[in-house]
């Protein structure tokens, strides 16, 4: 058994605020005893305009961002999921949405970007264009961990069950969701989403959400949760900022996939195509 945590945020323009904000959080998390711990999506920013992010964009391995990550990391002894950061594409006025994943040394162990992109009209006043900005990913990525077979995503991935698929044929255990879930797709399909990933793949799931009003005039849903392998909601937090966190049982996990071994049933198995895969 060990604890994890996700850290729901309203993060806003100013950079310095956000980090110093989310290391109050982790520091908080670390403190209830909790060795995982998981950032919201743009967590260091909610730019007003897109274009902001290419501001605070840095090449992997190298800015202040990802320094900021591994010294917390290590200076609290704990695996942290670094919600998403933008990491310079190859191709001009684009970044990558990634999410990165750092031991308790400091040491970036896992990469994931963003591989399905928000392009959708929520409502007359509200639209979304992420394909304009950000270079979508193309590797599904699950990593060893002291806490399991680590499966990584990102918001609007949840709607897309092919890809929790392929993580579960590489024996994924837990599934991280760095998240900014928009409060009127939230209100109506953020718990479902989140519950059926973890009840459909036999896995835990914690989503870290965004959750308030922001300085770019959106409003994110919030309610980050922890979700457990039969799709019990270990604990949540439906308003406001702060840490949720919950004990993880992998033995009590694996006794269930043994009883109830619905994912050996799969008469439909995954194909890559020309995905790369992350082991």
């Amino acid at each position: 058994m060990y604890k994890v945590a996700a850290i729901q945020m309203a993060s806003g323009s100013n950079l310095n605020a956000n980090l110093t904000q989310a290391a109050n959080f982790v520091t908080e998390a670390a403190v209830q005893g909790a060795k995982l711990i998981v950032l919201p999506e743009n967590f260091a920013l909610m730019a007003k305009e897109p274009l902001e992010n290419f501001e605070i964009s840095e090449k992997l391995g190298n800015g202040p961002i990802q320094d900021w990550i591994s010294q917390l990391a290590a200076n609290l002894g704990i695996w942290l999921v670094a919600g998403t950061i933008p990491i310079t594409a190859e191709k001009p006025r684009k970044y990558y949405a990634a999410s990165l994943v750092f031991d308790d040394n400091g040491n970036c162990v896992g990469r994931y970007d963003k591989m399905h992109l928000f392009d959708v009209t929520v409502s007359a006043d509200e639209q979304y264009h992420e394909s304009e900005t950000i270079e979508a990913g193309k590797q599904i990525v699950v990593i060893d961990s002291p806490y399991g077979r680590l499966g990584l995503a990102i918001c609007y991935d949840l709607r897309f069950p092919e890809l929790f698929r392929c993580m579960l044929d590489q024996g994924v255990e837990l599934i991280v969701v760095p998240s900014a879930f928009t409060a009127a797709t939230g209100q109506a399909h953020w718990e479902i989403l989140v519950r059926t990933r973890a009840v459909e793949n036999l896995c835990y799931l914690i989503a870290a959400n965004q959750g308030g009003y922001h300085t770019n005039g959106r409003e994110t849903y919030g309610n980050s949760m922890i979700v457990d392998p039969w799709g019990i909601i270990l604990n949540r937090l439906e308003q406001g900022m702060g840490v949720v966190n919950a004990n993880l049982e992998l033995e009590k996990q694996a006794n269930l996939r043994q009883k109830f071994p619905a994912h050996k049933h799969r008469k439909i198995q995954c194909q890559f195509y020309n995905l790369g895969l992350t082991h």
